[in-house]
């Protein structure tokens, strides 16, 4: 009943964002069931259920975002006063799991209704029916099997956000970190490095193979291999990894070469959100490489993408997306008591909006290339 009373006074930006959660749950659980509906009107193909595994990668994107939105939701921040009401840390990371969990119990009851709707099982509205030969309406929809999927997207994103927003304690003896303690330098980039030229390595053998794909899509699309789809979750997570030691390294040379105060000021923040905002710039980019590489791929030759397809690839490309700016949300958020000191100690606005300009361009500057390289290499073996 809190979490409720909270969502009610929220600021409408933030329910904007709950209602975003729950529209791609809706995408998620809409394709699972079509994916259901395939296998049965398909007893006898061998790949029904393998498509189940494309399905993951919108999956994981919408459970990415509801962590995003979840980390950012200021209802679920700490305040003064409410821990002597019982509502410490723990229990507000609590209500942001039960936000979370109504906003993707919500989108897969959508999904569900959309389905039965298209499929002709209610009726009365317009549409009904539209897609009975698609959604193998001649077959009855096991109940069992359609509600264990629609429950993976809330449970999935209820459980990320719990572990997300858990307490961090802190081991006997450790000495707590200063409020001002710069954040540590990322690891990852070389972990990442290597990520990424395993998965192209991957994509370069698989790219042998033969035409027909083990690992259809869950649309029209058979001509991409299962091997490729792991060469390009390698590269995904290598890009993942090494997105925050990149975005590091974009705030050092901004550094460089006796920069001004603007300059100066552009990438001490770079180097402090590198942890934040590093990790989904890296996913972006990414989804970015994929879809560029699945455009040169579509004009050498015939590769019909079918609706689900664009579908699944809409919800990737828009929960991605919609994570990074979630994240320079919260990246805003957690640096407001700097801006106020700054803007306090005489500090022109011209200067804080030309430091965040610098370091939008910088980001741009290194990563728009590094996406083309990946989805350049990417496709090189398909065109050679």
């Amino acid at each position: 009943m809190l979490a409720f009373r909270l969502a009610r006074g929220t600021h409408p930006l933030v329910l904007l964002r709950r209602l975003m959660v729950a529209a791609a749950s809706a995408g998620v659980g809409f394709l699972l069931l079509c994916t259901l509906s395939y296998a049965l009107a398909h007893p006898t193909d061998s790949g029904s259920g393998l498509r189940l595994l494309w399905c993951l990668i919108p999956l994981a994107a919408t459970v990415h975002f509801a962590v995003a939105v979840a980390r950012t939701d200021p209802s679920t921040r700490p305040r003064a006063g409410l821990s002597a009401v019982g509502l410490g840390p723990a229990r507000l990371g609590v209500l942001a799991a039960v936000s979370t969990a109504v906003a993707g119990t919500l989108g897969s009851a959508v999904a569900l209704l959309l389905f039965l709707h298209l499929r002709g099982d209610l009726t009365g509205l317009p549409f009904d029916g539209a897609g009975a030969e698609v959604l193998a309406a001649g077959q009855p929809l096991p109940l069992a099997a359609a509600l264990t999927l629609l429950a993976l997207v809330p449970l999935a994103s209820t459980a990320a956000a719990a572990v997300a927003l858990r307490p961090r304690r802190v081991k006997p003896g450790a000495e707590p970190e200063a409020p001002d303690a710069p954040a540590p330098a990322p690891t990852g980039l070389p972990w990442g490095v290597a990520l990424i030229a395993a998965g192209l390595a991957v994509e370069t053998y698989a790219s042998r193979g033969t035409p027909r794909s083990p690992l259809p899509l869950p649309g029209q699309f058979d001509g991409s291999s299962s091997g490729v789809l792991v060469g390009w979750a390698l590269t995904a997570l290598g890009l993942a990894l090494a997105g925050p030691g990149i975005t590091r390294f974009c705030g050092r040379v901004l550094q460089s070469v006796r920069p001004g105060a603007t300059r100066l000021l552009a990438g001490r923040v770079l180097m402090e959100e590198s942890g934040r905002i590093g990790r989904p710039l890296g996913v972006v980019c990414a989804v970015a490489s994929a879809a560029i590489a699945a455009s040169t791929l579509q004009d050498t030759g015939p590769h019909p993408f079918g609706p689900l397809t664009g579908l699944g690839a809409v919800l990737v490309m828009t929960c991605t997306t919609a994570t990074l700016i979630t994240a320079a949300l919260e990246a805003k958020q957690a640096r407001a008591d700097t801006t106020k000191s700054l803007r306090r100690l005489g500090t022109p606005t011209a200067t804080l909006r030309n430091a965040t300009a610098i370091r939008a361009a910088t980001l741009l500057t290194v990563f728009a290339p590094l996406t083309w390289g990946v989805a350049a290499l990417a496709t090189l073996p398909f065109s050679a």
